[in-house]
C-alpha cells in the first residue's frame, strides 16, 4: 500500500489516496477477509497523515460495503475476487510464500532510532566509557581456553560457566534465590519474554501489561496471541484493583518493578508481597523484567521480588545490554526450581545455544569484578550525566516541559506544558537530530493515553555540554511549533 501511496501521492488527496489505497488492497486480496484495520490514529501516526483522512477513508469504506464498522473496529468484509486477485495471489505467494499469520500483522512497530538519529535515544548505555581494554582480555583469556568441544553445539541453557556467575550475581546484588541449573541464557529480554509467553501461556490466556509499559513485551504477546489487558500506573507501580483480580484474572503478569518502564516509578514492597499473595491464589505467573536496576541512583539496588519469598511463581529476567553492550546480545531468565528441569526440556527442543566464547568470556568478566567495577562507574557517571541534562532543561525548557521524578537508569521522562502533541514534536525535532520517543507511544489506546503526553530522554550518551547543546534545539523547536500554532 506504501508503495502505490508514492507513486500516485501526486494525482489524489491524502484522504482520497488512503480511500484508493485501501480499496484496491482489499479487492486484490492484500487485505483479507476479517482482517481488523488498524485505528484511525495509529494508522494516521504511521503514515503521517491527518486523522480526519482517515476517518474519511474508513466511512467511505463502510458506505461502500468493503468494511463493517463495529466496537471491536474496522473489520473487512468478504469480496469475491476475480482472476486478476488470483493471479496476484499466486504471485505473491509463490515470491514469498504464505502470508503472515493475522496476529503478526497486527504487531505494533517498534520504535528505532528514525533516519539513523541516535541523540537523546533511551536504553543505550555510555559506550565511549565502556572499558574496552578490561573487556578484550577477558575475551581473549577465553578464546585460548576454547577447546574443539566447544566448537559443537552448546548446552541449549547456556554455558556452565556463565549461569554459575550469574546465579552468584544475582544472589548477592538482587536477593534472587537460585542456583545455576534455574539460569537460561538467552539472546536479551526479547528472547526471554518471547520464550515466556511459550511457555507459560497458552494462546488466548490473559495477560496483564503495565499502561504505559515496554513495548517489546507487547510484541512478544501479541506473537504469541495472548489477551493483553491494560493495568495503569501510579507514583509506586502498577496498580491493578481488587475488582481486577476478580473479575479478569491473569495468566501472565508482566512488570518492571524495579524502574518502571517507562515512568521510572518503583513498585512499593506492600504491592509485590500483595502481587505473590494474588498470582499464587489466581495460579498466575509474575515476570519479572528487573530493567535498569543496577543503575539506580542514590542508593544500592531494591530486592528482586522473586527473592521475597520461598517458591515465588516469578520468572526474573535481566540483560547485560544496558550493563554491557547491546551488540553483546547475551541476557537470562531464572525459573523457579519445580518448573527448571520442564523448561530445560523445552529449551532444548526450541533452540542452540552459540557465542561461546562470549559467554566464556562475560563469566570471567563477572567472576572478576571488573563488572562491578564497571557498574560503580556507570552509576556515578549517568548521575553526572542525568543531572547535566536536567539543568539544561531547566536553562531552556522552563515553562515548556516538566520533569517527573526518577530513582535512577539511563533515561527520564518529562511532561508537555504546552498545548502540542508529543508526537508532532517529535516528528519536527526528528529533522533536527533528535531522538525524541513520545510518551503516548507506550500507551494502548484507552482513556490513560490523554494522560501522557511528553517525551522519554535518553541521557546516558550526552554529556553536559551536549545535553545543553540538544535541549537548546528542541526548545527552538518546540517554540517554533507554538509559534506556529499561534
Amino acid at each position: 500500500m506504501a508503495a502505490y501511496a508514492r507513486r500516485t501521492a501526486r494525482k489524489l488527496t491524502q484522504q482520497d489516496l488512503l480511500y484508493e489505497s485501501l480499496r484496491r488492497a482489499i479487492l486484490d486480496g492484500d487485505i483479507g477477509e476479517g482482517t481488523r484495520l488498524a485505528s484511525s490514529r495509529a494508522l494516521a501516526e504511521q503514515l503521517d497523515i491527518a486523522r480526519n483522512s482517515v476517518l474519511y477513508a474508513y466511512e467511505r469504506l463502510v458506505e461502500e460495503g468493503f468494511v463493517t464498522a463495529t466496537r471491536h473496529g474496522s473489520i473487512v468484509n468478504a469480496v469475491t475476487h476475480g482472476d486478476a486477485a488470483l493471479q496476484a495471489h499466486a504471485a505473491r505467494a509463490s515470491e514469498g510464500g504464505p502470508l503472515l499469520s493475522r496476529r503478526v500483522r497486527e504487531l505494533p512497530p517498534r520504535r528505532g532510532s528514525p533516519g539513523g538519529v541516535t541523540a537523546l535515544r533511551p536504553g543505550v548505555p555510555a559506550l565511549d566509557a565502556f572499558p574496552f581494554v578490561q573487556w578484550r582480555t577477558s575475551v581473549e583469556r577465553a578464546m585460548r581456553r576454547l577447546r574443539a568441544s566447544d566448537m559443537s553445539y552448546g548446552d541449549s541453557a547456556g554455558h556452565p560457566a556463565l549461569r554459575q556467575a550469574i546465579a552468584q550475581y544475582v544472589r548477592v546484588s538482587r536477593g534472587v534465590r537460585c542456583q545455576p541449573e534455574q539460569v537460561f541464557i538467552t539472546d536479551g529480554t526479547q528472547s526471554s519474554l518471547d520464550l515466556c509467553a511459550r511457555l507459560f501461556a497458552d494462546q488466548g490466556e490473559r495477560v496483564w501489561i503495565e499502561n504505559p509499559g515496554y513495548l517489546g513485551a507487547r510484541v512478544a504477546m501479541l506473537a504469541a496471541g495472548l489477551q493483553l489487558v491494560p493495568v495503569s500506573v501510579d507514583a509506586t507501580g502498577m496498580a491493578p484493583s481488587a475488582a481486577d483480580w476478580r473479575d479478569a484474572p491473569p495468566r501472565l503478569v508482566y512488570l518492571t518493578p524495579s524502574h518502571q518502564y517507562p515512568l521510572g516509578s518503583v513498585l512499593s514492597l506492600e504491592r509485590r508481597l500483595v502481587l505473590i499473595e494474588h498470582a499464587r491464589a489466581c495460579g498466575a505467573w509474575i515476570i519479572e523484567d528487573d530493567y535498569d536496576s543496577e543503575l539506580r541512583h542514590g542508593g544500592p539496588p531494591l530486592p528482586s521480588i522473586q527473592g521475597l519469598a520461598d517458591d515465588t511463581p516469578v520468572v526474573y529476567l535481566g540483560t547485560f545490554s544496558k550493563t554491557i553492550f547491546p551488540a553483546l546480545r547475551i541476557g537470562f531468565m531464572v525459573v523457579p526450581q519445580g518448573v527448571a528441569q520442564q523448561v530445560a526440556k523445552a529449551v532444548g527442543a526450541l533452540w542452540r545455544q552459540g557465542r561461546v566464547a562470549e559467554q566464556m568470556a562475560l563469566a570471567e568478566f563477572i567472576e572478576s569484578g571488573r563488572f562491578a567495577r564497571h557498574l560503580r562507574r556507570m552509576r556515578k557517571l549517568y548521575e553526572q550525566r542525568r543531572d547535566g541534562l536536567v539543568a539544561a532543561i531547566e536553562r531552556h525548557l522552563a515553562g515548556i516541559v516538566t520533569v517527573s521524578a526518577d530513582a535512577g537508569g539511563m533515561h527520564l521522562t518529562v511532561r508537555l506544558d504546552v498545548p502540542l502533541c508529543d508526537i508532532d514534536v517529535s516528528e519536527a525535532a526528528h529533522a533536527h537530530g533528535l531522538n525524541l520517543s513520545p510518551l503516548s507511544a507506550y500507551c494502548l489506546p484507552g482513556p490513560d493515553i490523554a494522560r501522557y503526553n511528553g517525551f522519554l530522554l535518553g541521557y546516558a550518551e550526552a554529556p553536559p555540554g551536549v545535553a545543553d547543546t540538544l535541549m537548546a534545539t528542541l526548545a527552538r523547536v518546540v517554540r517554533a511549533m507554538l509559534g506556529g500554532a499561534g
